[in-house]
């Protein structure tokens, strides 16, 4: 056998118990809970900003960020809501190259994934406990999302995964909302049987146990871009995108229909300062259509604060070393915008 068994990882329940939530942090998520689920079942109209880093790389740039993001958020309270964007691990198309924090929690040193669950833990539990505000991470390896169950605010499935059955299952049984990406490929269909899969009830084996999910009916779409076999990026924002997949979205007859739409990756064909006018295009879409406006909950946008993206050796507090961001000051412009014009 060509494995190496390095050492145990701590349970779930091991690691909850050395980091627990207090019972008023407990209470205090519970409502901001139940803020974000209500715009997923059409009972609140506010707009939902999934915002943030492409990867969170660094505890202290993090936290600083999002503590920029609370102070915005209480002056834009009556009209967004904002779920911080804490994305501890990172898909790799070949496998090469920074994994995230789950898998190297310290860039300058090895990985080692027994300090990596401890750290993006203790990262939620102190952006959560310091700045109330429930966090969205990607569920990148589905037994992970044991370690951040009680604390995430929403989850995002991405582009490579979203075909994946163990992912499709696993999230019948969150409850919470859930972000499925369309796949690279673009094909809508693949990214409305994710979502139709994943509000089903399953039966499974998850981390060693047999279990039954009841479906999860606040499932719903992302859409990201799409790349064609040339490598070319595609573009899945525009209006007659988001019209097309209203009426595929009828056709496949879901719970609670709700779209999300990521700003950067294939949509910016790569371009990160194209973020804003593509989130100005989809508010003209929304006020243009009644039933866009209806079913568009929101906007996933990669922010941190500096802009662009460096190598890990250039160290620059605050910028990220993946995919390219907006910086804070375009950002926070870019809030204040979208608050007006819902």
């Amino acid at each position: 056998m060509s494995m190496k068994f390095i050492k145990k990882i701590p349970t779930a329940q091991e690691i909850i118990g050395e980091m627990p939530l207090s019972d008023h942090i407990k209470e205090i998520k519970e409502q901001k809970d139940m803020e974000i689920r209500k715009v997923f079942q059409n009972e609140s109209d506010k707009f939902v900003l999934i915002i943030g880093p492409c990867s969170a790389d660094n505890e202290d740039s993090v936290c600083e960020y999002i503590g920029r993001l609370a102070k915005v958020q209480e002056k834009v309270k009556d009209s967004i809501i904002i779920i911080p964007r804490i994305y501890t691990n990172k898909p790799r198309t070949t496998g090469e190259g920074y994994k995230g924090m789950a898998h190297q929690p310290d860039l300058h040193k090895d990985p080692d994934l027994v300090e990596g669950i401890k750290a993006i833990r203790r990262l939620h539990l102190k952006a959560l406990s310091e700045y109330h505000m429930p966090a969205a991470d990607e569920m990148l390896y589905p037994e992970n999302f044991d370690y951040l169950a009680d604390m995430l605010g929403y989850i995002a499935v991405g582009a490579r995964s979203v075909e994946n059955q163990h992912h499709r299952f696993t999230v019948s049984g969150v409850d919470m909302p859930v972000g499925m990406k369309n796949p690279t490929s673009g094909d809508i269909n693949v990214m409305l049987n994710s979502i139709k899969a994943a509000q089903l009830e399953h039966s499974f084996i998850y981390g060693g146990w047999e279990i039954k999910t009841s479906g999860n009916p606040l499932s719903h779409a992302v859409l990201r871009g799409a790349v064609d076999s040339y490598g070319r990026n595609i573009p899945n924002y525009h209006y007659e995108n988001l019209t097309c997949l209203v009426k595929e979205y009828e056709k496949h007859q879901l719970l609670n229909p709700s779209i999300i739409v990521d700003t950067n990756h294939a949509n910016s064909m790569k371009l990160y300062k194209e973020q804003p006018r593509i989130a100005r295009e989809v508010l003209a879409s929304r006020k243009y259509n009644s039933t866009l406006k209806k079913m568009i909950k929101g906007l996933m946008i990669e922010s941190y604060l500096v802009e662009g993206r460096q190598d890990v050796e250039d160290g620059v507090y605050g910028k990220s070393i993946t995919d390219p961001c907006l910086g804070w000051e375009d950002t926070e412009n870019l809030i204040y915008y979208i608050a007006e014009n819902l």
